[in-house]
């Protein structure tokens, strides 16, 4: 299938297809590791995620780098409050957040870029630029890039730059600069910072020139996609265009991908606010890490998503419903001939589902392709009227369906327990939910065993017994089920 995919850079949707013709080329802007990320941070991530695996479903061959930015004013600040070397202090949340990733479910990047690894790289880089005329050197030995020198300016974001101020992450007053349009390439460090010696002088490089030098060390200096949050194309991805094609006279990246943030109840999510979750936080209130990746990539990535605790309740139902529909198909006997108008279906299914994913991501469409299916094919079975060939080609259309949303496998006790295992490490155990703790006292081969010990109960006839284990593993958050092919169990 030919994925088309809307580029910021040109406003329309284009085909997307590898420039060597072998491997789509994919710069992905990663955490700054200050903190835990919070879900406004994961959306963005779980959608570059399901881009990389719509590109893999389709045979494309991906090579995907993702920054680490381990280096800023803010992890300056933290380290130095907390008395600690910058390693150490980001050491902490570059685990967590690729622990965050892996509970989500998100794959990893064949590189994984720090910046704090890549200094020599940067240097070279503001040197190219310095020789050009576009970067100098102020009275206090840091080093801009002369915005004035670019003329394509402003062609990511489209906004008029001519009356601009200096927005987030752009220096002020602490630097001496020509133009308040000019951004840090190179900063020189304050008593007491840590900086590197290098051929710029003494010092640390911007945010900026981070991303532009990594991304050209692994992807070459002209490559095929550069994604991220909608947040990041002005000022950051703005400056990486401008440094990076000053510097090699090169398109920069000729596809841009961004994923819009979340609102939390119709608000935008601050600590201010009180709506403002990490995925630790919705963990250990009991939420499930399947449903939250399932709710977060819901929405198409270029429409604003409403995150509602409604709307997670929802989806951990969607999640159940489709995991308990594949563990039906596989225990079903199935009939005798094939059900040919259900064999009709799952091709339509099938071309909605690939159709929705290679028409800019419509993860929207590909979802609701796959619950008609399942309605139908569960109406099928209640009437006994599936076959073989029926229920081998749903399990086909089904693997490639988590080959992209990556939700039916059941790990959402373990990472509950990890999250668990996390607060009581960091003594915050008071903001685990009751209901958690109960759940989690149980494992796995002793839910089981309970199951086991009813069904004996009830095979003698003891029903004041078996509905005894019943309450009790309810009371713990275990619901049971049961079907014509057996007992079937869930957290709650």
């Amino acid at each position: 299938m030919t994925i088309r995919l809307f580029n910021t850079l040109t406003s329309r949707i284009e085909e997307l297809r590898p420039l060597d013709g072998d491997t789509l080329r994919i710069y992905a802007c990663g955490p700054t590791v200050y903190d835990y990320g919070h879900i406004g941070n994961f959306r963005t991530f779980l959608h570059v995620d399901v881009l990389r695996r719509v590109l893999e479903l389709n045979g494309t061959r991906v090579r995907h780098v993702m920054n680490i930015t381990d280096v800023d004013d803010k992890i300056i600040r933290n380290a130095t409050a907390a008395g600690v070397p910058i390693h150490d202090y980001t050491q902490r949340f570059e685990k967590a957040f690729f622990e965050d990733l892996d509970t989500l479910s998100v794959e990893h990047p064949e590189v994984v870029a720090r910046a704090t690894h890549h200094i020599p790289e940067m240097v070279r880089l503001i040197q190219r630029l310095a020789e050009q005329g576009l970067a100098y050197k102020a009275e206090d030995g840091s080093w801009y890039f002369r915005i004035a020198g670019f003329p394509d300016y402003g062609k990511l974001s489209k906004k008029d730059f001519s009356g601009i101020t200096d927005g987030a992450r752009v220096d002020v007053d602490e630097y001496d600069k020509d133009s308040a349009r000019d951004f840090a390439l190179w900063k020189a460090p304050k008593p007491g910072e840590f900086f590197w010696e290098t051929e710029l002088g003494p010092g640390r490089p911007g945010w900026h020139i981070e991303c532009s030098a990594m991304a050209m060390r692994y992807l070459g200096e002209s490559f095929d996609l550069h994604a991220g949050g909608e947040d990041l194309m002005f000022p950051h991805h703005e400056n990486e265009i401008a440094q990076s094609e000053s510097a090699t006279h090169k398109t920069f990246a000729h596809h841009w991908f961004h994923v819009r943030f979340l609102l939390v109840e119709g608000r935008k999510m601050s600590k201010s606010e009180g709506n403002f979750y990490t995925l630790r936080d919705l963990l250990l209130k009991g939420h499930k890490a399947s449903a939250i990746r399932f709710l977060l990539i819901s929405v198409p990535y270029r429409q604003q998503l409403n995150f509602t605790f409604e709307g997670l309740a929802a989806e951990t139902g969607a999640v159940e419903r489709l995991r308990t529909f594949q563990q039906r198909l596989r225990s079903i006997r199935p009939a005798a001939q094939v059900h040919e108008q259900l064999a009709a279906e799952t091709t339509r299914a099938s071309e909605q589902f690939r159709n929705a994913l290679a028409n800019d991501l419509n993860t929207a469409e590909a979802r609701a392709a796959i619950f008609e299916l399942v309605r139908q094919a569960n109406a099928a079975m209640d009437a006994g009227a599936i076959g073989t060939e029926n229920i081998s080609r749903i399990e086909e259309l089904l693997a490639d369906f988590d080959k992209v949303f990556a939700v039916l496998e059941d790990r959402d006790a373990e990472w509950t327990r990890a999250a668990l295992a996390w607060a009581e490490r960091e003594g915050r155990l008071d903001q685990v939910a009751p209901e958690v703790k109960a759940q989690l006292s149980l494992s796995d081969a002793q839910i089981e065993a309970f199951i086991e010990e009813r069904n004996q109960a009830r095979r003698t006839r003891n029903f004041a017994r078996a509905d005894a284990i019943r309450k009790e593993l309810l009371e713990k958050g275990i619901i049971l089920e049961d079907s014509k092919e057996g007992v079937r169990w869930k957290r709650k």
